[in-house]
């Protein structure tokens, strides 16, 4: 296995796996409380998403996301427990004064501006509205409060915001069809996020594979270096001649180096970041998957098929590649394309999943920690990074670098392809759980040293390799 070609090819997609590696997303965030907005009687509601069901002339048609307010009654939680209820524009458009007519149970929707919220709710309550979608002046939620002040809060109607966009769809869907209504309510998440599950054990399966095999191969030079001694100690060969070359042992020069390297990455990521730099991630990604991907199914397949991964060719830029290289390498190259061109399907994940856990275990293979030392200097290195990136950039760029550059919020999609996830195939709301190769490469870094470590102390006792995991966590 040529790991010198290797870690040429995977530096980059390395060094952005490291750049930005959010901490897995978690499922609790529906439900915002914020202490800085006022509470008091009346007004105490808990800050909900709410999802809006629209359906024109009684079918289904599309779902927006709006934030419920700290004022009026609560949204249902269950969506059999939703009615739906007729949605209406309201004249005037402001609902800052008494319509001319009654809404008769009318989802009203409203514009932003010229009164307060609950002067708005008020009257459409008595306007005999059954609910209130506010549309905000801006593409954000907007959290609606009340002012201190404030006394007539006896509101008996929900108040929803919703953002600009879907107030525009809103108001095209009511101007273009003759009946559009609404199901306003608020799902809660499972207790326990079966996703996330699923995740760890994907993250730790991934560490575990690639610290057996580091070990492994650790095993195997130390054999072959035993067998060298014993035949002719004068023709011993130099240690990086002896199937360890292209591996990069990282020093602490490097390790304190991270932080530069990375945070200048991160920040070219979060300024550059559009449809045509995310591209470029996809294709470096790909590069990546490729070659972890071939590493991962030549050394599995060679135990099967050893004559062909012991006989070479000379290909031209590429040197002497083993038969067994050149099978399998068509079809890396071809998931990779495959998935690259149907990545924003709702299948996609597995392609994504399947390449980065390649990636990941053949970058534990190439980049190695000598010793604790540079172990502890590099995790407290990154330690200080994503303290910064994700809490302390806030107040300088007004939002979490991190946060955006692995979210992709400036290129349109669902994030950069560095990342392991899996869909929330049980929560109500969706989306992925996430979790950054970063998050796995970094602990992975130490554990496959660890048992590196502790196979030199083990391997003169001939104790097996499957042995070695239960035997260097517990001593």
């Amino acid at each position: 296995m040529d790991f010198k070609r290797l870690s040429w090819v995977l530096f980059p997609v390395a060094v952005v796996s490291l750049v930005c590696y959010p901490a897995s997303v978690t499922a609790g965030d529906i439900v915002h409380d914020d202490d800085l907005a006022p509470k008091k009687p009346g007004c105490e509601n808990d800050f909900v998403l709410v999802k809006v069901q629209t359906w024109i002339d009684g079918i289904e048609n599309e779902e927006f996301v709006g934030v419920g307010a700290r004022f009026g009654t609560t949204i249902v939680s269950k969506e059999k427990n939703a009615n739906q209820i007729h949605l209406t524009l309201s004249h005037p458009r402001d609902c800052c004064s008494m319509p001319k007519h009654k809404y008769a149970g009318d989802v009203i929707m409203v514009d932003r501006g010229n009164c307060k919220f609950t002067t708005k709710a008020n009257i459409a309550e008595a306007a005999g509205a059954s609910a209130l979608l506010i549309i905000n002046n801006q593409k954000e939620l907007y959290k609606m409060v009340c002012d201190p002040d404030e006394t007539d809060l006896d509101i008996h109607i929900p108040a929803v915001m919703m953002p600009q966009d879907a107030g525009a769809s809103l108001e095209k869907m009511l101007l273009n069809t003759s009946s559009v209504s609404v199901q306003l309510y608020s799902p809660r998440r499972p207790v326990v996020d079966v996703a996330e599950v699923f995740l760890w054990l994907m993250a730790v399966g991934t560490i575990l594979c690639a610290s057996y095999w580091s070990a492994w191969s650790a095993r195997e030079t130390a054999i072959e270096q035993e067998k060298l001694l014993k035949d002719a100690v004068d023709e011993i060969p130099d240690a990086k001649a002896v199937g360890v070359s292209g591996v990069v042992d990282i020093n602490t020069a490097s390790a304190v180096l991270f932080v530069l390297v990375a945070s200048c990455f991160l920040v070219m990521l979060y300024k550059l970041m559009s449809n045509w730099f995310l591209e470029l991630l996809v294709i470096l990604f790909c590069i990546g998957g490729v070659e972890g991907l071939q590493t991962c199914l030549v050394a599995l397949l060679s135990r099967w098929f050893r004559r062909a991964g012991e006989s070479f060719i000379k290909v031209p830029f590429f040197g002497a590649v083993s038969h067994l290289t050149l099978a399998v390498t068509p079809f890396c190259i071809a998931f990779a394309v495959v998935w690259a061109i149907y990545r924003k399907v709702s299948f996609a994940w597995i392609g994504q999943d399947i390449l980065g856990i390649a990636l990941i275990i053949t970058v534990l293979q190439i980049v190695h920690i000598p010793n604790l030392k540079v172990g502890t200097v590099l995790l407290s290195c990154a330690f200080m990074y994503d303290i910064f990136w994700v809490f302390v950039s806030k107040k300088l760029f007004h939002e979490s670098v991190m946060i955006v550059v692995a979210r992709g919020d400036k290129s349109g999609e669902d994030g950069i392809p560095m990342l392991l996830k899996i869909p929330r195939m049980f929560d109500p709301w969706g989306g992925y759980s996430i979790i950054g190769f970063g998050d796995i490469l970094l602990p992975g870094l130490i554990i496959a040293f660890s048992l590196r470590f502790k196979l030199s102390d083990l391997s003169s006792h001939h104790i097996p390799i499957s042995a070695l995991y239960s035997q260097a966590f517990t001593s």
